[in-house]
């Protein structure tokens, strides 16, 4: 089995920052690297990255260096800064590089293989972490489980090197049956909690309830289910009710990260959710009112905003 030497990660947001920390943590930060732009790094240095209160000590790289290949990289960014993210790490990627991304929905995947090689992708699905970012604090109580897989669901010996580096760095994680039903099954869920939440600058708690706002993301959700169902993914209705289980045990005050994002002035990942179900809506010619009306509101609210900078995250 091929040994993981050299590990790079794009995009200090929440999820980067980590499982960045944690992988360096264990494995020393001469095999994990960041890459960034030298403005990034300066910033970083100068104001440092604390994790749970924890400086930590990244290695950083710019995307013009030569001669360093990463033999997992990992894509952190938000998937509004996806094209800039695979411009930096093109020196990165070499012919055995293994790639994962971190990012929500299904389209990242088809991006970074489109670019690179579906031969070298593995396809993941982070959940049930609750990693917060502040400014330069990064904080979490549950680093959550990394859900990993080929999308031919065979066990290789890429899958057998990343899983046996993040059981070496204490990153829980697991390979199931079948890795698109685990991506779609999350993207169904953001379809609706996401967006909903976005458009109607409310947290959890209006979700938990019954009524408009609730309606609106089953909707949502609903015409997710059917575009999966076209795609060769079938959600059951056992699973669509877990679902709704698991919204009703999130904290009634907290909120979703397009909500976060909207709230931040921020630019939202709306094209990973309603984005991607239009398109696919009209491939199969399924309609999908519902996600075109969050999609146009969502448009709206960044229009109308003066939209913060600042570094992608997730």
């Amino acid at each position: 089995m091929a040994e993981i030497r050299k590990i790079g990660i794009i995009g200090q947001g929440a999820l980067g920052v980590m499982y960045g920390w944690q992988l360096t943590r264990h494995l020393g930060n001469e095999r994990v690297f960041f890459i960034a732009d030298s403005r990034r790094i300066e910033k970083y240095q100068r104001e440092g990255i604390y994790c749970n209160g924890e400086k930590t000590e990244f290695q950083y790289l710019t995307p013009d260096t030569k001669g360093v290949q990463a033999d997992l990289l990992i894509f952190a960014v938000k998937y509004t800064a996806i094209e800039e993210a695979l411009d930096d790490t093109a020196n990165f990627v070499g012919g055995s590089t293994i790639l994962l991304s971190l990012l929500n929905g299904i389209a990242s995947e088809e991006r970074i293989g489109a670019r690179y090689g579906e031969d070298k992708m593995l396809y993941c699905v982070a959940q049930e972490m609750d990693a917060l970012k502040e400014g330069n604090q990064f904080s979490h109580t549950n680093m959550g489980t990394l859900v990993i897989g080929n999308r031919d669901n065979k066990r290789d010996e890429r899958l057998s090197a990343v899983e046996n580096i993040l059981r070496k760095a204490g990153i829980p994680y697991l390979i199931p049956e079948d890795i698109m039903h685990c991506l779609w099954s999350k993207l169904m869920f953001n379809t609706g909690v996401n967006q909903t939440a976005a458009v109607y600058a409310c947290n959890y708690r209006q979700m938990q309830e019954e009524g408009q706002i609730r309606d609106t993301a089953l909707s949502a959700m609903e015409e997710a289910r059917c575009i999966a169902e076209a795609e060769g993914t079938v959600i059951t209705d056992r699973e669509f009710s877990e679902w709704m289980q698991i919204l009703g045990r999130l904290n009634p005050e907290g909120m979703p990260s397009m909500r976060q994002d909207t709230k931040a002035k921020r630019k939202t990942e709306v094209e990973l959710f309603s984005g991607t179900l239009r398109k696919l809506g009209k491939k199969h010619q399924i309609p999908t009112p519902v996600n075109n009306w969050l999609y146009e509101k969502i448009q709206e609210i960044e229009h109308d905003r003066t939209l913060g900078g600042g570094d992608e995250t997730l």
